[in-house]
C-alpha cells in the first residue's frame, strides 16, 4: 500500500486459521510517502496441529512523510503442539516527527478464562470457540457488511472441528 498523497489512511486488516500440515504466508508493505498519513495494520493467526504460519509486514516512513502516524501488530494463537509462528513486524523510518509502533505476540489459550466459562456450564469445545471468536473479534468487526462477517464467522466456526 502506498500511502502517495497528504491525509491518507490506509486500514490493512487479517485473519488467518490454518490447521493440518497448512502454511498461512502474510507479506504487507505499507510506503508512507508523504505528510501527514495514518496507517493501522491488524493481522491475527490461529494455528492448530502442526500448522505454520508467517507474518512478514514492513512499515516504511520516507524522510518527507513527518506527522505520520503508523501502527502494525501481529497476535497469534498457537493451539498445537507442533504449531509455529514466524512473526516479522518491521518498521524503517526517516523521517523525524512521526508516531510509530509494532509488536507481536504469541500464546496459548488463557487457561483461567477456559476454566471460569467451563465452571459456568459451557462444555470445553464450545468455550474454546468462543474464545477464539473473541481473540478474532478486532478483525471481524470491522467487516462492514454484515453478510460477508456472518461468513466469516461461519468459516471460523468451521475451521475449529
Amino acid at each position: 500500500v502506498a500511502l502517495d498523497g497528504e491525509n491518507v489512511e490506509s486500514h490493512l486488516y487479517g485473519l488467518y486459521l490454518a490447521g493440518g500440515h497448512q502454511l498461512v504466508d502474510n507479506h504487507t508493505i505499507v510506503d508512507h510517502r508523504k505528510p501527514h498519513c495514518n496507517s493501522n495494520e491488524l493481522y491475527k493467526g490461529v494455528m492448530k496441529d502442526d500448522a505454520a504460519g508467517v507474518f512478514n509486514g514492513k512499515i516504511f516512513v520516507r524522510k518527507d512523510a513527518q506527522k505520520t502516524n503508523a501502527f502494525q501488530q501481529n497476535n497469534n494463537m498457537l493451539l498445537g503442539k507442533k504449531a509455529v509462528i514466524d512473526s516479522k513486524p518491521q518498521l524503517e523510518i526517516f523521517a523525524d516527527d512521526v508516531k510509530c509502533s509494532h509488536g507481536s505476540t504469541m500464546g496459548q489459550f488463557n487457561q483461567d478464562a477456559l476454566f471460569y466459562l467451563k465452571s459456568r456450564g459451557i462444555g470445553e469445545e464450545k468455550a474454546r470457540a468462543l474464545l477464539i471468536h473473541a481473540f478474532a473479534f478486532d478483525v471481524t468487526e470491522k467487516i462492514p457488511i454484515p453478510e460477508v462477517q456472518s461468513h466469516i464467522n461461519a468459516l471460523i466456526e468451521e475451521g475449529l472441528k
